[in-house]
């Protein structure tokens, strides 16, 4: 990127003079192939979900989380009620299209409606949901609500350093990696140096393209095992446009 020098011959960033500040993310259902997306209810959604999670063998899926595991369903439901009020974070819960349950979460957070800035996080899938085509679209739909949808430039992933599942989650859902906050947090009484990732906006299209590609239903087989990992999606050079007809 070229240097941009201001009056004072001082290097300064790339001039935005059409942004304005974008809308906050609403309370709606977002739909897509395999699942949906529905705002966090604690009436509709916690007995489903404390069923879902129940189906792990132990409580390592809350190992990086701030909160939980939970000793019993009303435990979990009063953590619900207050997860399903806030609005940052802003919780939703994934909902299986061929159930029609409620198999996971996973939330909008430190929204920054002014700098177009948003996070990801919260995510707890339930075994059901872990490495299906529902876990990659839930996270796609998010991402495209907020890149298209509210406009914003900027989308981010945020996890403990020590989260490798995490960390090769974000990876593989098209996250660069920013780098370490060191001792960012103290949580369930020990530290957390945070890894940070990000999408950008520019980077989007080609994402999405990807993600298509991959989440098409001619991308699993009999099975439902995947064709093609999205991470050799994403490898794919992205299609050139067309050439303009030209007349004899």
């Amino acid at each position: 990127m070229p240097s941009i020098l201001n009056e004072y011959k001082q290097t300064v960033g790339s001039p935005a003079p059409d942004w304005q500040a974008r809308m906050p993310p609403q309370r709606r259902t977002i739909e897509g192939r395999y699942c949906r997306l529905e705002a966090l209810d604690a009436a509709r959604h916690a007995s489903d979900l404390y069923s879902a999670y129940c189906q792990a063998g132990d409580g390592r899926d809350w190992t990086y989380m701030v909160m939980g595991p939970f000793a019993d369903a009303d435990s979990y439901r009063g953590y619900l009620d207050g997860a399903a009020a806030s609005g940052d974070p802003l919780h939703y819960a994934v909902i299986d299209r061929r159930s029609g349950r409620a198999v996971g979460t996973l939330a909008l957070m430190r929204i920054d409606p002014k700098n177009g800035v948003i996070e990801v996080g919260t995510v707890i899938f339930s075994p059901a949901l872990k490495r299906t085509p529902i876990s990659t679209e839930a996270q796609y739909l998010l991402m495209k609500y907020v890149f298209e949808d509210l406009g914003y430039r900027r989308y981010e992933w945020k996890c403990d350093s020590l989260n490798e599942p995490s960390r090769q989650a974000a990876a593989r859902l098209g996250f660069q990696y920013e780098g370490i906050f060191r001792q960012a947090l103290v949580y369930k009484g020990r530290n957390r140096d945070t890894a940070w990732f990000s999408i950008i906006d520019s980077e989007w299209p080609a994402l999405q393209a990807a993600f298509d590609s991959w989440l098409a239903p001619e991308n699993f087989d009999e099975h439902g095992a995947q064709r093609l990992a999205l991470s050799a999606m994403r490898a794919r050079p992205a299609p050139l446009p067309e050439a303009p007809l030209r007349r004899a």
